[in-house]
């Protein structure tokens, strides 16, 4: 008996859809925006175009206006959409709505998902969201915002955060807030829904990255704000999932995210690898094609060996996602080496094309530095492989194996 990876007819057949969609709508539109046109506009356009084919929240439930794809279809389609900057928010499943959502659909109260949720699903309002500050980074139970009942009616939330994605064009925000201090670390936290713009919520600045910048970057939802937040006065009816539950939700919520981030990884290299092949294949050097030359066939021969063992993650993660199995294990793999992966497919496609390559002609030095940050956003690689190698030790000393910590339980 062999196994099975023929995937499902249903799952191919979007996921071709989306291919297509990507290439025949989204780069074009690409260069669009690159000569001059308005941003806005071309989303528009986009949006109204991709909901018309039925294109439309792909992970949302079909009486909610998604497509309703499950873990495995959605995997394969947004392993496509990442191909594009405009992918994903041509279909309304960008970062980090996407996972807020999802978030709010789990979680929310019926008045929560009409006044807020519907809103997000009909791509008519952003939203984002503020958990990380400085003094906590990648530690989310050390978070000093306070958020203090006033009465029965309202709470009143004061502190700051960093690295707020998205809020500087974001019409709403979950905010985390410490609500007991006195409870157990992971039940300190609660989450509130916030209408913007608020006088309570002031976006200091966007802050600057490495990231090369154009002038489309911030209007994108390309933007991470520093916040303060001061006597920010937020309805009882606006918190979300109970008081105490705000730390779980975002472990949840950032699961999801590590695997989006994961997924378009996986195009963006898909990407470089062939904007690579095609350079390789009309460019010669000393009488001879790059193609030609066993040092740089070895160079494509190792982004290959990643983008297949990225797939493979991806595709036995949702597969347990699928099965409803635990996958925290192999999530936290993932994120570390997508991250990376990433980041060594589009190096060598810049040093492939040269001093093209290393200039802005080609969208290779734009996504160079922009995905520097997939080894430190939605958790540093240190914290996530600090947290496999405990998995490692606990799995040997409960069974007398690794194997179970890594993919010994695949079969």
């Amino acid at each position: 008996m062999s196994i099975d990876f023929e995937i499902p007819p249903d799952a191919k057949a979007i996921r071709l859809r989306v291919r297509q969609w990507v290439h025949d709508e989204c780069i074009p539109a690409e260069k669009r925006l690159l000569e001059g046109d308005d941003y806005k506009t071309v989303l528009n356009e986009l949006r109204v175009k991709a909901r018309s084919q039925g294109l439309w929240c792909p992970f949302i439930p079909k009486e909610y206006g998604g497509m309703g794809l499950g873990p495995l279809a959605n995997a394969l389609v947004q392993m496509e959409l990442g191909e594009s900057p405009l992918g994903a928010l041509s279909m309304n499943t960008q970062g980090p709505d996407d996972a807020t959502m999802l978030t709010i659909l789990q979680n929310g109260t019926e008045y929560q998902k009409e006044k807020f949720l519907k809103p997000l699903l009909n791509g008519e309002k952003r939203v984002c969201y503020s958990m990380t500050e400085k003094a906590a980074g990648a530690d989310a139970t050390g978070m000093q915002t306070r958020a203090v009942k006033d009465g029965n009616e309202n709470y009143v939330l004061n502190g700051e955060k960093w690295f707020s994605s998205a809020a500087s064009v974001a019409d709403m925000v979950l905010i985390m807030a410490m609500t007991d201090p006195d409870a157990p670390r992971h039940q300190r936290y609660s989450t509130f829904i916030v209408e913007l713009p608020n006088p309570g919520y002031n976006i200091k600045r966007d802050i600057p990255t490495m990231a090369a910048e154009g002038p489309l970057s911030h209007i994108m939802g390309g933007g991470h704000s520093e916040v303060e937040i001061r006597d920010l006065v937020v309805p009882a009816e606006n918190l979300l999932g109970g008081e105490g539950n705000g730390f779980n939700m975002g472990q949840h919520r950032l699961a999801y995210g590590r695997l989006r981030h994961g997924m378009h990884n996986v195009a963006m290299a898909q990407r470089a690898l062939d904007l690579a092949a095609a350079h390789v294949t009309k460019r010669e050097t000393f009488g001879k094609l790059l193609s030609e030359r066993q040092g740089v066939q070895f160079m494509l021969a190792d982004c290959a060996s990643q983008l297949y063992i990225a797939r493979l993650m991806l595709l036995h993660i949702a597969y347990k996602a699928e099965k409803g199995m635990d996958l925290r294990q192999e999530n936290g793999i993932a994120k570390v080496y997508l991250a990376n992966m990433v980041h060594q497919v589009v190096d060598t496609a810049i040093q492939l094309h040269g001093a093209l390559g290393y200039s802005l002609d080609t969208p290779l030095a734009r996504w160079y530095t922009h995905i520097r940050s997939q080894r430190l956003v939605d958790g540093p690689d240190e914290v996530h492989r600090w947290t496999t190698g405990r998995n490692v030790i606990k799995e040997f000393l409960a069974n007398g194996t690794t194997a179970g910590a890594c993919g010994g339980d695949l079969l």
